[in-house]
């Protein structure tokens, strides 16, 4: 299936490794140009190798999404380089686990600024473009949390249905105003990354280019009316209707 995406400038945050690195194979493969950001030089550089090898273009920027500064630069960059932005994939580190009522006002902060306000701020700044372009894929890495809160992980389950709430909103007033812009959330389950390997406790771990594929569907053409979707990708994990 031709996703009808070649071509199409895509920026995605924390890209250069896990879930955010195979979304960004999967765009290139498709003939997008991708801006991938990361905090590590190392994971960028090995990447953009891995983009170049698929005939891929891609540009690569070290940096820290969750830097109230640094969406904005992100999407300058994009656009200075491709000319454009038509599809964001926002994505960044998940907090670590705790419990529920050991939170600190510092912990929570943290967490709600790197899983639900830094996906905001990305989102402010590239809509504009795609407005202007009357096409635009938005794309949020979030968790199957949103759905099922899991224990232990109660800074995760706080920030990414708070980001839902948001998410849900946002996509009803793109589409009331028929920019031709969708907004939808893709919420991975246990997957065979860095980050499940440090949480432990699944036995079936899903494989990440398998995710890279859903959430580049979700920017394709074809996906042109899923819009204010959750998209849950946990191979039946999460029990919740």
């Amino acid at each position: 299936m031709d996703l009808g995406i070649a071509g199409k400038v895509a920026l995605v945050t924390a890209g250069s490794r896990g879930l955010g690195r195979a979304t960004v194979l999967a765009l290139a493969a498709e003939g997008a140009r991708v801006l991938v950001s990361g905090r590590q030089e190392g994971s960028l550089a090995a990447v953009r190798e891995d983009v170049a090898v698929l005939g891929g273009e891609v540009e690569v920027l070290a940096g820290d999404v969750t830097d109230p500064e640094e969406p904005a630069r992100l999407v300058d960059r994009a656009v200075e380089r491709f000319g454009g932005l038509d599809i964001l994939v926002a994505n960044a580190g998940g907090p670590p686990p705790g419990r529920a009522l050991d939170l600190t006002d510092d912990a929570l902060a943290a967490a709600l600024n790197a899983n639900f306000v830094t996906s905001v701020r990305l989102v402010r700044e590239a809509v504009p473009h795609m407005r202007a372009a009357g096409w635009g894929r938005i794309a949020c890495i979030t968790s199957y949390t949103i759905v099922q809160a899991a224990p232990l992980l109660s800074l995760s389950n706080a920030a990414r249905v708070g980001l839902w709430g948001w998410a849900k909103t946002a996509a009803h007033d793109l589409a009331a105003e028929r920019s031709g812009i969708t907004l939808n959330l893709v919420c991975p389950g246990p997957h065979a990354t860095e980050r499940m390997q440090q949480l432990g406790g699944a036995d079936v771990l899903g494989e990440p280019a398998d995710f890279g594929a859903v959430t580049t569907f979700l920017c394709s053409q074809q996906a042109a009316f899923v819009n204010g979707a959750a998209v849950v990708v946990d191979g039946g994990a999460s029990l919740a209707l």
